[in-house]
């Protein structure tokens, strides 16, 4: 993880797999692809995603096969569950590049593995992590951009979808 507790992007890897195989069973190459067409359509392609191992989830005993042959369907173990909860529970930076995007992504695809009072600690999170986005902006905006060109315009739009996100946040929220 980052110093912040925040996911690197081989855990936010590791976070997808776990939580696709806990929701259901899946043969190494569908839980590969699943994997990859996730991360991919929320950061793009990146060697630095597609670097981690399915395989090594199996080495450390996070998730199990029923088989030795390579359709075999991987099953999470306890100690699986207990890397999804901690990937789950971890602290999430701005979604404003491509690894913050991606790790609030995952969490809330995969938010309804924990239980409501962790949810709400989520959100909560969430929410903290657009306020530290809110406030970068602004204080960006503080900082004078308005030289010629359309940084303001730009700046204004992504404060403005900044404090969209936060409110869409509220109320999922105050729905958990």
């Amino acid at each position: 993880m980052f110093s912040d507790n925040s996911l690197l992007p081989k855990e936010a890897v590791r976070l997808a797999a776990l939580g696709f195989v806990c929701e259901r069973p899946q043969a190494y190459a569908a839980l590969a692809g699943a994997v990859r067409r996730f991360t991919s359509r929320i950061a793009g392609p990146s060697l630095e995603l597609m670097g981690s191992s399915i395989a090594l989830l199996r080495a450390e005993g996070l998730v199990a096969a029923d088989g030795a042959d390579p359709g075999a369907m991987l099953r999470i173990t306890a100690a699986g569950r207990d890397e999804l909860r901690a990937l789950l529970q971890a602290s999430v930076r701005a979604p404003s590049g491509d690894a913050g995007r991606l790790a609030f992504a995952l969490k809330m695809r995969f938010l309804h593995l924990l239980d409501p009072d962790r949810r709400r600690d989520q959100a909560e999170l969430m929410i903290e992590a657009c306020d530290a986005e809110i406030a970068r902006l602004r204080d960006l905006e503080a900082a004078g951009g308005d030289g010629p060109g359309f940084f303001e315009d730009w700046l204004a739009n992504d404060i403005r979808l900044a404090n969209d996100r936060r409110a869409w946040l509220e109320a999922f929220r105050a729905a958990l």
